[in-house]
């Protein structure tokens, strides 16, 4: 990815049961990655759910914020899945990363 760009992190506690959110949680990484500015999405839950989403700019944040299909899986996130969260946007100014090599046999 070309920096600096921004983190969305989604940091999040849910309530019990399902009650539709797996799919409704596709069904909005896949719309994000049709959003103009989107660049890519990770997620982790372990009890703490994180979902991290990565944007060329803080416009395109807030276009994909103001979405009428995300506004409303925000709304049913606070009535029905979330018992607790918090957004955290960060500028991303420098990244790295390591991949372990194998050898072949």
């Amino acid at each position: 990815m070309n920096k600096p760009y921004y983190a969305v992190i989604f940091t999040n506690l849910r309530t019990e049961g399902d009650n539709g959110y797996a799919e409704t949680a596709d069904k909005m990484e896949e719309l994000a990655r049709t959003q103009p500015g989107f660049l890519d999405f990770e997620s982790a839950r372990s009890g703490l759910g994180i979902a991290i989403s990565y944007w060329e700019s803080l416009e395109a944040i807030a276009n994909w914020k103001k979405n009428s299909e995300h506004l409303m899986a925000q709304q049913k996130g606070i009535k029905n899945w979330y018992s607790w969260y918090k957004v955290r946007i960060c500028l991303v100014e420098r990244e790295y990363d390591f991949t372990k090599k194998t050898t072949a046999l």
